[in-house]
């Protein structure tokens, strides 16, 4: 089968959507399936194009089997209103230039964000009489105007139109969690055009690793210490603040070292938070390069995930799966009635706290660090469930036999689409050992770690 991917993000982006959709287009084409990615220059979390694609309206690559077709958009670091409108505008009218150029698709996927992106997809599916799959890993405009990303009332009003198109035009609608089926739901959308696939983590790839022999914890003197662990976008929705804040209620204890691992700009706010609450037990450390990452969610004993208050219910983020699978205990500091507090219940390995209390935060990483058995059942458990509810191959298959159910649908006899409602899932504490059965992991090439002093003065 043909299988376009029409998605805004890819590699070698490290964060968010991109890696996901690398992983399933090399997953496809695996599986004998032809695979080519239209997308964007690379430019995130930066918000700058990578320097090896400056300069070039155009460039076509393969990277392990997949043809990636990517085009210039307008990006800016500091947005404001009008360079946000030219980001997507740019999109949709450079990247239909190599999608309409390439061979012809039996199926396209298209992600969401961007929600623009909806329009050449659609196009190219009516142009090719090829089925058109939504994939929604954000709702828009409802997340961007309820954090208040979105308040010019004429583009929310455009957006909204968007957001109804995507939704009549498209073939199917594959959604990554049962918050995402209610909204759709109460707009008109049918719960037989959705079907729920997670987002997965490849669980070979993320294993966990005795901390013993973990050189991030060597690399940045973390050994014998009680690590607390932040990795990933630091933005308007997460409020790290609050992990800030936390750090400094439990600054009397030397045994707990925080450590945070985002983009320098985010970085670089963080640290003047630092300073001003005084907390010298936070590490702030850029992006490590992916094959480190394994390595270095081993190295925590507690894995953060943090978003502010005003988070929209049904946001979920895709760092979830990702700590689950490395095997360690979580905390999340989250709307308690949310997609994200939910899945983390359910899978019996983390707490779940308030969000934007840093005292809340603080006793329960206090708690943990008092209870280290707790915290090794906690770790257990989210390995288990991340094994059995979030393996790639699992994804893989549902979206190979949601791409069949569209192309040939004679051969698909049972209903497959339909939402999928998960029931509360009890794992009762496991306290066996943590580390059994894991091959020793290939050497990894040491890298410098980046103090709070060299962030600043960057």
């Amino acid at each position: 089968m043909r299988i376009l991917i029409y998605s805004y993000n890819y590699y070698p982006e490290p964060i968010g959507i991109a890696p996901l959709m690398t992983e399933l287009a090399e997953g496809l084409v695996k599986r004998g399936h032809e695979v080519r990615v239209v997308t964007a220059m690379p430019n995130y979390p930066q918000r700058q194009i990578y320097e090896a694609y400056r300069g070039k309206l155009f460039v076509t690559e393969e990277k392990n089997g997949v043809k990636i077709q990517r085009s210039f958009v307008w990006i800016r670091p500091q947005p404001n209103l009008l360079d946000r409108i030219l980001l997507d505008a740019s999109f949709v009218a450079t990247s239909f230039v190599p999608a309409i150029a390439g061979w012809r698709p039996d199926v396209i996927l298209t992600t969401s964000p961007s929600l623009p992106g909806c329009l050449p997809a659609s196009l190219l599916g009516w142009l090719n009489r090829c089925p058109v799959i939504l994939n929604l890993q954000d709702i828009l405009p409802d997340a961007a105007i309820h954090t208040g990303l979105l308040k010019n009332k004429a583009l929310i009003k455009v957006f909204q139109i968007l957001e109804k198109f995507a939704y009549r035009s498209s073939t199917k609608i594959s959604v990554i969690a049962d918050g995402f089926i209610d909204n759709l739901l109460q707009k008109g959308v049918k719960a037989s055009k959705m079907v729920k696939i997670p987002n997965w983590v490849d669980v070979n790839f993320i294993s966990p690793l005795p901390k013993e022999e973990s050189e991030f914890r060597a690399n940045h003197n973390l050994n014998g210490k009680f690590v607390v662990l932040y990795s990933g976008n630091i933005a308007l929705t997460q409020g790290l603040e609050t992990v800030v804040k936390a750090a400094s209620k439990l600054r009397h204890i030397p045994d707990i070292s925080f450590v945070i691992v985002g983009e320098a700009k985010g970085l670089q706010r963080l640290q003047q938070e630092c300073l001003e609450q005084g907390a010298d037990n936070v590490l702030l450390l850029p992006f490590q390069p992916r094959e480190k990452l394994p390595d270095m969610l081993s190295a925590a004993d507690v894995s953060l995930v943090v978003q502010k208050k005003n988070v929209i219910s049904f946001n979920m983020p895709s760092k979830i799966q990702v700590v689950l699978a490395s095997g360690r205990a979580l905390v999340a500091s989250v709307p308690d009635s949310g997609t994200a507090a939910r899945a983390i219940r359910q899978s019996g390995g983390g707490i779940v706290v308030p969000p934007e209390e840093p005292q809340a935060l603080a006793d329960a990483i206090l708690d943990l660090y008092k209870a280290p058995e707790k915290v090794n059942s906690l770790g257990y458990n989210s390995r288990k469930f991340a094994v059995e509810n979030y393996s790639f191959d699992s994804a893989l298959n549902q979206y190979e036999s949601l791409f069949y159910a569209v192309t040939e649908p004679t051969l698909v006899p049972e209903p497959l689409l339909q939402p999928v409602v998960i029931e509360p899932v009890t794992i009762e504490p496991n306290f066996e050992p943590l580390f059994y059965a894991v091959p020793k992991s290939t050497p990894i090439v040491e890298s410098t770690s980046v103090t709070q002093r060299q962030i600043l003065a960057e």
